[in-house]
């Protein structure tokens, strides 16, 4: 059988999705006739019939919804393979991370990889979803939670943090030593999720007033004199991984894990962070 083209397959998704073919040929810029034309010799091809067709509706095949999802994995195997080969040649590292998880140990693991290998370069991807950026190759590695979808990724474990709540520093809260979690979900303005996608965002609503979030202790080097970090009693700490795809074979990421691993060990129940006030002269 011969092989089937890319644009076959994306014509088909396009029918799939749409379940009407005038429709699916508007979506793809291309005339009715010829997009019928396609999915018959696609059928013919594979000796199957993907789609019922009759004069009021579309609808596919048993075979028609196997082929859809392994035609929408082949596509993103190819967008992955464009990705990484693009970023291959530019000899850039792509680490992603969320705002707030493992930051501080991010900045600490660039700093020393930089200065040990300063020939590569490293770029930090903040992203709500570092799994999914590994996986359509977005991202070459992550810096995530243990409690992530890590399904098709190879993972170590690099450290523990601690969560910590930042608050502005003149919220009630912030003068104690500890606060509960249910504590801050009294509070209007927490968040369990972090909405933003940088961690110098992050902390400038918190000084603002506009943020209460959960974080872990390494973004401390962080805080300015705005904002205040408060352990949260009752969370366990987070286990800290770096992944990457199963199939990588790039070293870079081997430095990375040496590198991590050393970076920052697990560390003891933090205290409260404040930044210290200037004396007066």
């Amino acid at each position: 059988m011969d092989r089937v083209e890319v644009r076959q397959l994306e014509y088909f998704i396009a029918v799939a999705e749409e379940l009407h073919f005038s429709r699916a040929a508007e979506r793809l810029g291309i005339a009715p006739p010829p997009l019928s034309r396609a999915i018959a010799g696609l059928e013919r091809r594979l000796g199957t019939r993907l789609f019922e067709r009759t004069s009021r509706h579309v609808d596919l095949t048993p075979a028609g919804k196997i082929f859809l999802v392994e035609a929408r994995k082949a596509l993103q195997a190819i967008d992955r393979a464009v990705h990484r080969t693009l970023h291959a040649t530019s000899g850039a590292l792509r680490i992603a991370v969320t705002p707030g998880t493992g930051s501080g140990l991010l900045r600490d693991i660039h700093r020393r990889y930089q200065a040990c290998h300063g020939h590569d370069t490293v770029q930090i991807i903040f992203t709500r979803d570092q799994a999914t950026a590994v996986r359509n190759g977005q991202a070459d590695a992550a810096l995530l939670c243990a409690t992530e979808n890590l399904r098709d990724l190879e993972t170590s474990d690099i450290a523990q943090e601690y969560p910590l709540a930042l608050l502005p520093a003149h919220h009630p809260l912030a003068a104690r030593y500890d606060v509960s979690l249910a504590c801050l979900r009294s509070d209007p303005a927490y968040l369990p999720e972090c909405p933003v996608t940088g961690l110098d965002e992050l902390i400038d609503r918190v000084a603002l007033g506009q943020l209460v979030v959960v974080v872990g202790h390494s973004v401390t080097d962080r805080l300015g004199s705005a904002v205040v970090g408060v352990p949260v009693t009752g969370l366990p700490p987070t286990d800290l991984l770096l992944a990457w795809p199963a199939e990588s074979r790039d070293r870079r990421i081997a430095r990375i894990l040496d590198l991590a691993r050393t970076a920052m060990p697990s560390a003891p129940q933090p205290t409260t962070v404040r930044a210290e006030t200037p004396a007066a002269s």
